[in-house]
């Protein structure tokens, strides 16, 4: 942060030469500068890079209002928070303005009589980009009073003021947060005759508060969110308040399980032991972005409701969890992320998909399990040959020697969830078909991966029903 300027009175802004810009014109002059030095506005944000970042950019370069369209967990309320980053640090008002009114156009009766009284002795202060974000999210209990302002009783007897006095308005969200950027979460959330009081201010600049019409030509970025879901569930957005939006912009999940993992691993929050201490196999993060790729295409799933990229998020931390839970029980220093612990990563799960009326018969959990056992499903294909469900008599299948080895004596194998490292790898280990298998297929294989591709083939072979696969109150059992 660079320091305020000491400017403090109107006569030496005037002095400094200083002009004012509204504020679409702040963020289409800073978003310029931005984009002819090749630097990243949307930081963080990643997938976006070809659809909707251009999109957001060119409705800034149009000086539009914004609604960003799509279902939850799209990061549509991030990026307006991150339209901050195109404002210019420091901006002057009028000391003691409730508005933030304009050194030399200021529009309440307060700042225009204090010029008039001070003149160049006017007093100045100076906000940070920071405080201008302000941010409502839309719910049924909103009020015409909380966003545009109404008569404040206590104000007009302090004042001794009658009630047709202007000085007896108290503002509400929306003049408070003039020359900032104002977001409205859930649009359609917002009962229609509230919607309607947003009209003017989008277009003419005047309100209306309980009678008195205020000309009030306030200086707003306004970007509003909506989940298409809204407009068939519990509301939309009225005609004529989309027809003052200038831009709408439709979001996306991650379009494949690279982009995905970037935005797990840069949105999870983990502490220098899960990052040091625990090791996670590549193929440990694909299989975890895969189940939200199954998720969202599964019969169980409300496809309307979406599944939040927090749901690869929540579940890669409580996969790491799991992993240290263990390793702090079996004093092991130093782990590796096993398949067997995203049985962890169910909670995250659950909480995170909405379901249709088969999925509330399956149950939360259930689905979870299905989800997972789907995601290994459909990346065992890249990395195994394809798994026969019928197979020519008298030759062998490519697992063939894995299926043996449980055949003989009734063999079996058992991973407990809280087994030391040394006894996991020692059950793995016991079948020597499946470095055989590893060393065909996959040979390049780093050493540190070996097990998980191990335990992998198992839920694969299991997924594919060539393996049983039961889960017990402590771990997993193949056979």
């Amino acid at each position: 942060m660079t320091a305020k300027p000491d400017i403090k009175t109107l006569g030496s802004l005037k002095e400094s030469g200083y002009t004012i810009k509204n504020i679409k014109d702040e963020l289409r002059d800073n978003l310029i500068n931005k984009i002819r030095n090749k630097e990243n506005v949307f930081e963080g944000i990643f997938g976006y890079e070809t659809t909707v970042i251009p999109q957001l950019e060119h409705a800034i370069l149009s000086r539009h209002n914004i609604n960003l369209l799509g279902l939850r967990g799209q990061a549509k309320t991030r990026l307006a928070r991150m339209m901050t980053t195109l404002l210019d640090e420091w901006i002057p008002y009028v000391s003691g303005s409730e508005i933030n009114d304009d050194p030399f156009n200021p529009i309440s009766r307060y700042a225009k009589e204090l010029i008039e009284k001070e003149g160049d002795n006017t007093p100045i202060e100076w906000l940070h980009r920071d405080d201008r974000f302000f941010e409502k999210l839309a719910t049924p209990d909103v009020t015409v009073a909380d966003l545009i302002g109404d008569i404040d009783p206590i104000k007009a007897a302090n004042l001794k003021l009658s009630y047709a006095d202007d000085r007896v308005i108290h503002f509400g969200m929306i003049p408070r947060a003039n020359r900032s950027i104002f977001v409205i979460n859930e649009l359609p959330d917002l009962q229609a005759r509230i919607q309607v009081s947003l009209f003017n201010i989008l277009q003419e600049g005047d309100v209306q508060i309980r009678g008195f019409k205020v000309r009030m030509p306030l200086d707003i970025q306004f970007v509003f969110t909506a989940n298409p879901e809204d407009y068939t569930n519990r509301g939309s957005i009225v005609t004529p308040l989309k027809d003052r939006i200038g831009s709408q912009i439709l979001t996306h999940y991650p379009e494949n399980i690279h982009v995905a993992k970037e935005i797990t691993k840069y949105e999870s929050s983990l502490d220098s032991r899960q990052n040091n201490g625990i090791y996670v196999p590549e193929l440990a993060k694909d299989l975890l972005e895969q189940i939200g790729f199954e998720a969202r295409d599964s019969e169980f799933v409300d496809y309307k409701s979406g599944v939040s990229a927090r749901m690869s998020i929540t579940a890669f931390e409580n996969l790491l969890s799991t992993a240290e839970r263990r390793s702090l029980l079996t004093g092991d220093q130093n782990t590796s992320v096993r398949l067997s612990d995203f049985m962890g990563v169910i909670p995250a799960i659950t909480g995170k998909v909405e379901l249709v009326y088969e999925g509330e018969q399956e149950g939360a959990e259930a689905v979870a399990q299905i989800l997972i056992d789907n995601a290994i499903k459909t990346l065992f294909t890249s990395y195994f040959p394809k798994v026969e469900k019928l197979e020519k008599k008298d030759v062998a299948g490519p697992f063939q020697q894995i299926t043996d080895w449980f055949l003989e004596d009734d063999g079996f194998i058992e991973i407990t969830d809280e087994s030391s490292d040394e006894s996991y790898a020692k059950a793995l280990n016991r079948i020597t078909a499946l470095d055989k298998i590893i060393e065909k297929y996959q040979p390049d294989t780093k050493k540190e991966d070996l097990l998980f591709m191990k335990e992998f083939i198992l839920w694969g072979l299991s997924a594919n029903k060539k393996l049983n696969k039961e889960r017990f109150r402590s771990g997993v059992f193949f056979s």
